[in-house]
């Protein structure tokens, strides 16, 4: 079987074992790279096969995505129905330090990581219910129907955000550095020329800039979600606090926001065509890093298909 590894020569495709052990099997349709997936390139070579972002089908034929996180459902945070906020959580997730990912021609899971698909939704698309999920948890209680709701940052996380709150009925406007990511939120049925204030702002690119934006942008007594990752330091602007807005921060999701995220692309099946820039056969793997890591050239969610 073929697996993507970061070795000390870079991403290669290895030669790997068939997955063995319990839980259930996923032929991979497609795995997406995550910007984190980019940012862990730093951090040296790895003994696992990356790729938490994945699309397939069972052995039946079932269309499912892979719900990657593993909350041990023991500690406080978990039994008090919490699980993103899971002590042990981070450590578990499949394509990370918590064993082996989807970047691969299959990946065995445990049974309660596999998300069925809505009818509509191809295997080859549902590597996007996974950062979507990112966005839907993020936002669900914040937006409400009628809001007006701006997206700092429109990568994949960005414009994902801007298909959860077209598909929770709000308006939202997204500002873009490139004319490809212009054309993605236009896409999407979102503006590309924000202005004014906004009852949401939701900050998706983990710069001192977009913080800035965002508190520039929300309304007195509004909402900023950040739904970004922050891999260096950041700063706030001044006197931040001065329209008292709430600050919402999230990290992963739980199972019924994959669910909803799965049901999001059934809903606005324009999405995927929008996000998804290339498709790249799983050999040439270190070919998709290269065009992940390049956003100035096209790339906004770039995808392995087996």
């Amino acid at each position: 079987m073929r697996a993507v590894h970061h070795t000390t020569e870079g991403i290669q495709v290895v030669d790997a074992p068939e997955p063995s052990g319990g839980g259930t099997i996923i032929r991979v349709a497609a795995a997406g790279i995550c910007g984190s997936d980019l940012h862990m390139l730093s951090f040296g070579a790895f003994p696992f096969t990356l790729g938490h972002e994945v699309g397939g089908v069972l052995e039946d034929g079932t269309p499912v995505a892979m719900w990657p996180a593993r909350p041990c459902g023991e500690c406080d945070r978990c039994l008090a129905g919490e699980t993103t906020q899971c002590r042990t959580g981070m450590s578990s997730i499949y394509g990370s330090t918590g064993g082996d990912g989807g970047m691969a021609d299959a990946v065995r899971v445990e049974d309660r990581c596999v998300i069925p698909l809505p009818a509509g939704v191809s295997p080859g698309d549902a590597s996007l219910v996974e950062p979507i999920a990112c966005s839907v948890h993020a936002m669900r209680s914040h937006v409400l129907t009628g809001d007006r709701v701006a997206v700092i940052g429109a990568g994949s996380i960005g414009l994902g955000a801007a298909a959860v709150a077209r598909w929770l009925d709000a308006s939202v406007d997204v500002t873009a550095r490139h004319a490809h990511q212009r054309a993605a939120a236009a896409a999407i049925g979102a503006g590309i020329e924000p202005s004014g204030e906004y009852d949401v702002v939701v900050e998706a690119a983990g710069t001192s800039g977009a913080i800035e934006s965002a508190f520039q942008f929300v309304r007195p007594g509004g909402t900023v979600v950040f739904v970004s990752s922050h891999w260096e330091p950041v700063q706030f602007p001044m006197f931040f606090t001065g329209k008292e807005p709430r600050m919402v921060t999230a990290m992963t999701h739980q199972r019924r926001d994959m669910e909803d995220a799965a049901q999001l692309l059934a809903d606005l099946p324009e999405v995927p065509a929008a996000l998804i820039t290339h498709r790249l056969p799983l050999d040439r793997a270190a070919d998709a890093f290269r065009i992940a890591a390049d956003r100035a050239a096209g790339a906004i969610k770039v995808v392995l298909e087996p």
